[in-house]
């Protein structure tokens, strides 16, 4: 058996965590293999919006979710989304396995977090303030927590041990160490922290690089899902406006430890049109009405953070280049019905970049000189509600696709007509080879 992988292909936000609960039954094993709660995953189905952070979205389902090694986690956050889940009914204890390599956002990580962002003043990269990018860094440096050391006897002492030390980074910064900037006081955040290292005790931790192989050894089907987005990847994405891990499917290698030999299919997210959180280059981003009538349509606000998402046309220099980093073997479009009443769409074909017209992504992607170039494609201006099959979307729907099938030369073969996870329509059987 392989690993297939789920990823979004442009800066987050674009649906994986639906199209994971819709690929779900095809599988034994859904893993998270990177990131932590600075995602936001939602899921609708049975009148009912559910938004995840930290667990794989196959959680609805009688189905193993692992949280990988590449996963960063907050127990507070974590028991937060358990408790949630046992109020709707979810069985949650014997199907939720953590890897003890995962690392743990201290409290004390939110909150250099915060005063990192804070010092950058106009460069601000736009962090959710979770906690995400100290928690790697003292994971690169080897100075982090993991979730296997809960159990050893020197727990205690590590914890105070790292959380001093980033009491003296706080202190030379001339921040408040005492609260977070929401006024939640350092005290209280940390007994809540506490309590979430006890859920975390009652779940089952395991050592996921031997648990998923030997899944794969006894022949069950797992799916990797991806957080953010690849042009949010610490390596390959928009420099410095990005994550703090690799979101291309090779993360799902380290993030879960298989071998590249076991990757099978590869599925890329991408939106019909573009989104992006925080700052950083958007080059089709648009700030007149059109975006705005995206946004509202769209219902564009970040799950994480609630703030409103920036919205511009489909840029396909950009997901060609993440379709080619991912190794992408099946396309997913998302959010078709954003654009039901659109006359026009315009996607972005190439950039023009100092006076050269190219169809790549620069170095310098935070460069003001790059301009998309467009072209126009008729609007399928027609109300996707009820559309169950393929053969019935209208022809500029058809057409849409096709245009984005023939420039990245990967097949789009599911389409999401809206929100909830009947909303969905499947071009072939993807598990048939």
């Amino acid at each position: 058996m392989k690993v297939d992988v789920l990823l979004g292909l442009q800066w987050g936000d674009e649906g994986k965590g639906k199209i994971v609960d819709v690929l779900t039954p095809e599988y034994n094993v859904i893993t998270r293999f990177q990131g932590g709660p600075n995602a936001g995953h939602t899921l609708e189905f049975d009148n009912y919006k559910h938004v995840l952070h930290t667990i794989p979205s196959g959680i609805f389902h009688d189905t193993i979710n692992v949280i990988g090694n590449g996963v960063v986690i907050d127990p507070v956050i974590l028991k937060q989304e358990v408790e949630k889940l046992k109020g709707r009914g979810v069985t949650v204890k014997n199907k939720l396995y953590i890897s003890k390599k995962a690392h743990l956002i201290l409290p004390s990580h939110k909150m250099l977090d915060a005063a990192q962002e804070s010092l950058k003043g106009a460069g601000k990269i736009g962090s959710t303030l979770k906690g995400i990018g100290p928690t790697y860094t003292d994971k690169v440096s080897r100075n982090g927590l993991r979730v296997g050391d809960i159990s050893t006897d020197d727990f205690m002492k590590k914890y105070n041990c790292l959380k001093d030390m980033h009491k003296n980074m706080l202190q030379k910064s001339d921040v408040d160490n005492e609260s977070f900037p929401d006024g939640t006081k350092f005290s209280e955040y940390e007994k809540l922290w506490f309590e979430g290292i006890e859920e975390i005790k009652n779940l089952r931790s395991i050592d996921s690089e031997y648990y998923i192989n030997s899944c794969l050894n006894e022949g069950k089907s797992v799916l990797a899902e991806g957080a953010q987005g690849t042009m949010l990847d610490i390596d390959f994405g928009s420099y410095p406006f990005v994550t703090s891990s690799n979101t291309i499917c090779a993360g799902a290698c380290t993030g879960l430890g298989v071998a590249p030999t076991t990757i099978g299919k590869v599925f890329g997210i991408f939106k019909a049109y573009c989104t992006r959180v925080g700052s950083g280059p958007f080059p089709t981003e648009l700030f007149d009405e059109t975006g705005e009538t995206m946004r509202k349509i769209g219902r564009e606000f970040g799950a994480t953070t609630g703030r409103p998402r920036r919205c511009g046309w489909l840029d396909l220099p950009a997901l060609k280049y993440s379709v080619m980093l991912n190794g992408v073997t099946d396309l997913i479009m998302m959010k078709a019905d954003v654009l039901n009443s659109f006359e026009t769409i315009k996607v972005c074909t190439h950039y023009n970049y100092k006076g050269k017209i190219i169809d790549y992504v620069p170095y310098d992607i935070n460069s003001s000189e790059i301009i998309p170039v467009y072209e126009e494609l008729k609007g399928w201006n027609h109300d996707l509600t009820g559309i169950e099959s393929y053969d019935d979307m209208p022809s500029e729907l058809v057409n849409y696709i096709n245009f984005i099938e023939k420039k990245m030369n990967v097949p789009v073969n599911i389409v999401s007509i809206g929100p909830d996870r009947t909303q969905t329509i499947i071009k072939k059987d993807l598990f048939i080879s």
